[in-house]
């Protein structure tokens, strides 16, 4: 009778140690994935403090400049729903290394371009290959963690990394242009994809292909031509009239285009984007609520930016390091926020806090002047509506891909990358607008020849990016407060990324 025992025994011990095994190689997977992203997000960020070394250096005009940065976001932008069904039909892994790997390369051109049009193609194949990679590594987050509590604290450490990634990339940037070259702030993707791409081909598993479903073609092509006519005509809003018929114009066919694709897929046998991703309340406020903290982010990373270089005249690195704060407490929020206060209050609940804190942390940096100090006055707004960022992007970010099947991760992944981009294009071109509107009309009432006019009509026009940015936090809580189911603890316990017929 002992000997049944013993294997009793050591059977159990084996079953303990693979278990222990497949625990570890799952957040082993989950650095991995986040190697990913975070070498996604930065590179929305790293290249713009690069951009006047990279212009001196090839020698391109004030004109062509913008162009480095819109490439990258018209191709990653347009084609992201694209991407999240490439990796349904074709299989995650495979689309997760092949968009590592074109990245790569094409960061590795980017870094040797000899003239402004080498770089303007590289930056697009950069965005091309990154809308294949974001939603892989997001649907393969959402199928490798299924436990509900492992899930909280997985979308916690990966919505850290979304959120944060901007405000390291603009450190990094500047770390590297000051140090090195221009040049490197697109080379040190390579690294970041060698490491990936050896880590996601030893722990990933590959997944077997949807036969029984086809590529959408008709939807693909309406989705993509939509989303490049709508974030074409937000960045061309930048540096043109909205009256510009290149602006509205754009605008109204992406929307007529998006529109028919809406109708093409209630239609269509193996639609790009099936409409009962949509259907689920909490994942439509999910997507939307990404949407307004894509809008909303600009006010701080990109106009925070702008005041701490140009009116207390820090340096590149130096407001890098200013930002760090802001990433700790989007970190804190935001594996907080998943693994403790998720389970317990719920979407409803955290993501309006999550807008409101942002808000409250937006308008708090309207007060800045030109004799404000960083620790008494930057400091605390930064760590505030860092909270609020952690707490919104963890909790969107898990809601917006919880109970999906797997044969459709794909696509609700790039969803939620789809809405980030589009808010972010959206708050660019709007923010800049009412910035270059205010800043006008405050020299216009006076002297305009002073430095120090100049510097507070600068901070004017921040203010009112400030202002308008709360302004979307609060919609975005309002919106989120109505949309969002009520929480019941029972059905977070019991439910799993399959939960449901999405």
């Amino acid at each position: 009778m002992s000997l049944p025992a013993r294997t009793t025994a050591s059977t159990t011990q084996e079953r303990g140690f693979t278990s222990f095994l497949q625990e570890r190689r799952r957040w082993w997977i989950l650095a991995i994935l986040g190697i990913a992203q975070l070498m996604v997000v930065l590179d929305a960020t790293i290249v713009n403090i690069a951009l006047p070394s990279a212009q001196a250096d090839l020698g391109f005009s004030d004109s062509s400049r913008q162009w480095v940065v819109t490439a990258y976001s018209l191709a990653f932008g347009s084609l992201l729903l694209f991407g999240g069904r490439v990796a349904d039909l074709f299989g995650r892994k495979i689309t997760f290394l092949t968009g590592l790997s074109g990245f790569a390369a094409a960061s590795a051109v980017g870094g040797a371009a000899n003239g402004f049009e080498m770089l303007v193609v590289a930056r697009a194949v950069q965005g091309l290959f990154g809308a294949l990679l974001a939603p892989a590594a997001l649907s393969l987050l959402t199928t490798t963690f299924t436990d509900v509590r492992e899930r909280g604290r997985a979308f916690g450490i990966y919505g850290a990394i979304a959120g944060a990634g901007g405000a390291v990339g603009l450190l990094l940037g500047g770390v590297l242009t000051e140090h090195l070259s221009w040049r490197w702030t697109l080379y040190i993707n390579i690294v970041f994809a060698v490491v990936a791409l050896i880590g996601g081909a030893v722990l990933l598993q590959r997944t077997a292909r949807l036969r029984a479903s086809a590529l959408d073609v008709p939807g693909t092509v309406l989705a993509s031509g939509g989303l490049f006519c709508v974030v074409y005509g937000f960045a061309n809003a930048e540096t043109h009239a909205w009256s510009s018929v290149t602006t509205w114009g754009f605008l109204v066919l992406g929307l007529l285009l998006l529109a028919t694709f809406g109708w093409w897929q209630t239609r269509a046998a193996h639609p790009l984007l099936p409409p009962r991703i949509l259907l689920d309340r909490n994942r439509a406020a999910s997507y939307l609520s990404m949407l307004i903290v894509g809008a909303g982010i600009f006010g701080v990373s990109l106009f925070l930016t702008y005041y701490l270089q140009q009116v207390l005249g820090y340096t590149p690195v130096r407001t890098g390091l200013a930002f760090l704060p802001m990433v700790g407490s989007i970190m804190l929020a935001s594996t907080s926020g998943s693994t403790l206060l998720g389970p317990r209050f719920g979407a409803r609940a955290l993501v309006p806090l999550g807008m409101i804190l942002a808000a409250v942390g937006m308008l708090w940096l309207t007060a800045l002047d030109t004799s404000s100090a960083y620790t008494a006055h930057v400091l605390p707004p930064l760590i505030v509506t860092g909270l609020g960022m952690g707490l919104v992007i963890s909790t969107a970010m898990s809601q917006a891909t919880s109970r999906v099947q797997p044969e459709v991760s794909g696509a609700a992944s790039a969803m939620v990358n789809t809405a980030q981009q589009v808010g972010g294009s959206l708050g660019t071109a709007l923010l800049n607008t009412l910035v270059a509107a205010a800043t006008t009309s405050y020299l216009s009432r006076r002297d305009a020849s002073g430095h120090l006019v100049k510097a507070q009509a600068n901070i004017a026009g921040y203010a009112t990016a400030y202002r308008w940015s709360a302004l979307f936090f609060v919609i975005g809580a309002v919106l989120s407060a109505v949309l969002y189911r009520r929480h019941d603890p029972d059905e977070v316990e019991q439910s799993g990324p399959a939960g449901d017929s999405a």
